[in-house]
């Protein structure tokens, strides 16, 4: 069976995709919520988004979406910027959180990928664990990425619209729902250009990584 795995290219990606959904996924999510909460909003706790229980977290057409193309995204954590102590800030804060998970995974699954060189068991499950394991840190520094860019309303956007005064803050947060619709056509201009900034940004963290943690 494991040999038919790894032979099966799609069925790679799948198993990976599913296990990069109910783990992944909820450890961001769960990061937002935890700093929110650290920060002075309770919304999301109090929703019970502090949980790594996937169903807690876990948007139906988001995760249909990554399992079908590989793309796909979470419910988000409510968060009152309000009830933080100071707002621009610590909501950047909170925003970092998520993206930052992800590199946290990203690097812990390069460094069992460097202890299961050491480990005593069977060649082809060591060799099916490594090329998940490397899948899965490849899908969650894509997820880091794809977040850090800044734009509205992704978790990146924060720290660049934390600098603005505060007339200009506001602006950008009651508008930023439309900045999706956009981020996505121009995401989807450069893929028919066969040009991704996304995958090209992705490679070069992912081999810097597994150069510092795996070689």
């Amino acid at each position: 069976m494991v040999e038919n795995i790894l032979r099966n290219q799609n069925a790679l990606m799948l198993i990976t995709r599913v296990f990069v959904l109910l783990v992944c996924f909820p450890v961001h999510e769960c990061a937002h919520a935890w700093a929110a909460d650290r920060l002075g909003d309770s919304t999301g706790r109090q929703r019970g988004r502090i949980s790594l229980n996937p169903f807690r977290h876990l948007d139906y057409l988001g995760s249909i979406s990554i399992l079908l193309i590989g793309v796909g995204y979470a419910k988000p954590v409510p968060v009152n910027i309000n009830r933080f102590r100071h707002r621009k800030r610590d909501f950047a804060l909170t925003a970092l959180a998520g993206p930052v998970s992800n590199l946290l995974m990203a690097v812990v699954f390069l460094f069992i990928i460097r202890a299961a060189g050491f480990a005593n068991i069977p060649a082809e499950y060591r060799q099916l664990a490594v090329r998940l394991l490397t899948y899965a840190a490849y899908i969650n520094i894509s997820l880091a990425v794809f977040n850090l860019l800044p734009i509205p309303p992704l978790d990146g956007s924060r720290v660049i619209t934390a600098l603005l005064p505060d007339h200009a803050y506001d602006n950008v947060l009651r508008k930023e729902r439309y900045a999706m619709g956009i981020l996505l056509i121009a995401i989807m201009a450069f893929s028919r250009m066969g040009f991704s900034p996304i995958s090209f940004l992705t490679e070069r963290v992912f081999h810097f990584l597994y150069d510092l943690v795996v070689i």
